[in-house]
């Protein structure tokens, strides 16, 4: 007997967390947090100098207590990737279960340095498993991670293969067939796991309302090439800022930064943690292209050591794509860190701002403070890392799974995707289940 529990990331995006139950054995996957909440309570998108009761008290993680009846026959956590709200909430809840962290390198290196960054040392031994490979948690249930592409490396499917059939993680990813970094989707196996008869299906319905194909990450890498390479910025700082962990993109702003021959400076404390363990994973090795400087002292201290004549040597990257309020670039802005900005320096966000009202507010006072300084502004600089509805369309033609359960959204994306699984045969509350937070399904 199959049963699911859907924790969290069921009423909102983000604060991912799953259980699935068979029989009298469960793995629970992603702790994630809810960022937009997250950001609200800290100001800022890394982790730091927080508890988890003060979390728990205002929403920031999943409300695990709806699995308690289960806590003892948890056989293992599996956070598919490196993302804060899919691992963020890790070393806050994990403590409590007796079991094993299952995860690709790159995602253990990153919990191992939140892990010391907040001072909380895990119980839970990490257990690293490579892409496209097997582990035999129980008898009765075997793992596999899946290759496939999003925007952190060492992202994965995960499949639960057991006595009762196969249940998919698909949360979250992206089909892309040029990664700048790692290989293509494995398709292959996909296909295979739904000639076998695929159970049940858990999937990310982010974008399920958008009636695209995802780009590949190759364009927004012309994208940035476009903007750094073929506007005039001769005498010109070049600031780009983006999301910490999306290393493809990094490496293609190096790439450029490189080809201007200027001195390319990594500044943050979120910048140094995420390419630290990429890295420890051997993903990437950025040490001996660029400069880090990670806490805030020495930020200011090094923007200090560039001369007004020698700024258009350098091309800064910089935390707080967002608008974060404690991020480099937000304290730059209002002169927290005595860096001045000129009419023309280029300031690029390589990213979009996740809709949510505190981000955009954020933003929108962020580029404010930027305009009033004469800068260049460079927006959206970015795809998605997240399938829309054609590449949803493509995993269900790949895998066929008996049963569907939309996850990663609210209920307006849900209902998206449940109308594109009627297209396809799927009947709403009999094969396709919508799902909230803490509900359970079970299947006989």
């Amino acid at each position: 007997m199959i049963e699911v529990c859907t924790v969290g990331g069921y009423n909102e995006v983000g604060k991912n967390m799953t259980a699935v139950k068979v029989d009298d054995e469960v793995v629970i996957l992603d702790m994630g947090l809810h960022l937009d909440t997250y950001i609200r309570y800290t100001e800022d998108e890394d982790i730091h100098d927080v508890t988890a009761s003060a979390l728990a008290k205002v929403g920031a993680v999943p409300n695990d207590m709806v699995i308690e009846d289960w806590r003892a026959k948890v056989k293992a956590i599996i956070p598919t990737h490196a993302h804060l709200d899919h691992v963020g909430a890790l070393i806050f809840l994990s403590n409590k279960y007796k079991a094993p962290i299952l995860c690709t390198p790159f995602t253990a290196e990153v919990i191992k340095a939140i892990s010391a960054d907040e001072k909380i040392r895990l119980r839970n031994p990490i257990k690293k498993l490579n892409v496209n490979s097997t582990y035999h948690i129980s008898k009765h249930i075997t793992v596999e991670f899946i290759n496939i592409t999003h925007s952190t490396p060492h992202t994965v499917m995960v499949a639960l293969h057991t006595p009762e059939g196969t249940v998919l993680y698909a949360n979250d990813f992206k089909f892309d067939n040029h990664p700048v970094i790692g290989n293509k989707p494995n398709y292959k196996r996909l296909e295979e796991i739904g000639k076998k008869g695929l159970h049940t299906l858990i999937v990310d319905c982010t974008r399920a309302k958008e009636d695209v194909k995802t780009p590949s990450e190759m364009v927004a890498k012309e994208m940035l090439k476009d903007v750094m390479l073929g506007t005039e910025n001769r005498d010109k700082i070049i600031i780009v800022t983006t999301f910490s962990s999306h290393l493809a993109r990094l490496k293609s702003i190096i790439e450029f930064g490189k080809h201007l021959r200027r001195k390319i400076i990594f500044l943050g404390r979120s910048l140094a943690k995420y390419v630290e363990a990429g890295e420890r994973a051997g993903v990437i090795q950025f040490s001996k292209q660029i400069e880090m400087v990670r806490y805030s002292n020495k930020i200011q201290k090094r923007l200090k050591q560039i001369k007004d004549e020698d700024r258009h040597k350098y091309l800064l990257v910089i935390t707080g794509h967002q608008g974060e309020p404690k991020a480099t670039l937000s304290k730059i802005a209002r002169k927290e860190i005595p860096f001045p900005l000129y009419p023309e320096d280029h300031i690029i966000f390589s990213c979009n701002i996740i809709p949510s009202p505190v981000n955009i507010e954020n933003r929108a006072r962020l580029e404010e403070e930027l305009h009033r300084y004469k800068v260049r502004i460079f927006k959206g600089i970015h795809v998605s890392g997240h399938a829309a509805r054609e590449d949803l369309r493509d995993l269900l033609n790949l895998v066929k799974p008996q049963h569907i359960i939309p996850a990663h959204g609210d209920k307006s994306m849900h209902k998206a995707f449940a109308e594109l699984a009627v297209e396809k045969g799927y009947v709403v509350g009999k094969t396709v289940h919508l799902m909230s937070n803490g509900d359970r399904v079970r299947f006989d």
